[in-house]
């Protein structure tokens, strides 16, 4: 039996540039999933959205996306703030509609393994935090509560995988505003083959010359820009 390949990526907030060279480096690929926030921080919402929509891509919503589709941004930091009110004004209402469709997790099977997705966590959907140390702490609570055979989450940018037997939690990091301190785009791989995941952990350079040109220029705060060459 052929294996599934499956992309996963998260966090992609709206870096059209990283999302690109993402898809560029993975090659071909069956199926993809992204574990939240195509929206917030960066200048390409319109872009990004449109790539998520081309390539079929599994997603779900993540807490900058629920907050352009509201547009109450209240639980975001000033600086995201200023971003989402920019891309809101940028959206189609197509586009915004999309953000709307966007469920809060999900359960699939691909490859004959059970996976669930979520941006935070099992318990808080769209906001909780599981930092790599924390995680290794509820791998086996965040398992039994989903069935899943593989996790995968998002949110803290920070990429890590996590084996309790044959099952895994899996945080690919993120595609367009990384915070382990290295500022190339984050992804991951997944070969599946009748219940059994290899997972590949990818880093790939991209253009941040021009991301950061582009947030400037749409208005979005300088600090938004100046954290992508440092990816904290």
């Amino acid at each position: 039996m052929k294996s599934t390949r499956v992309l996963v990526i998260s966090d992609i907030h709206c870096n059209i540039d990283a999302l690109e060279r993402v898809i560029e480096d993975a090659g071909h690929f069956d199926a993809a999933i992204c574990a939240g926030d195509v929206l917030g921080y960066g200048p390409d919402p319109l872009e990004c959205i449109n790539a998520m929509i081309s390539l079929g891509v599994n997603c779900i919503a993540g807490n900058h996306d629920l907050a352009a589709y509201s547009g109450d941004s209240s639980r975001l930091n000033a600086y995201a703030q200023a971003a989402i009110s920019v891309q809101r004004q940028l959206l189609k209402q197509s586009q915004v509609a999309w953000l709307g469709r966007l469920p809060a997790s999900l359960a699939l099977e691909l490859g004959g393994v059970k996976v669930s997705v979520y941006h935070g966590s099992p318990m808080s959907p769209s906001y909780e935090y599981v930092y790599p140390e924390e995680a290794g702490l509820r791998t086996e609570e965040f398992l039994e509560f989903t069935g899943a055979d593989l996790l995968i989450l998002g949110h803290t940018h920070i990429p890590y995988l996590i084996r309790l037997g044959e099952r895994l939690l899996l945080n690919p990091g993120s595609v367009g505003q990384p915070r382990d301190g290295d500022p190339k785009a984050s992804y991951a791989l997944l070969d599946m083959d009748e219940g059994r995941v290899e997972v590949i952990h990818r880093r790939v350079e991209y253009d941040i010359d021009g991301v950061a040109d582009r947030i400037r220029r749409r208005g979005i705060p300088e600090f938004l820009a100046a954290r992508l060459y440092s990816g904290l």
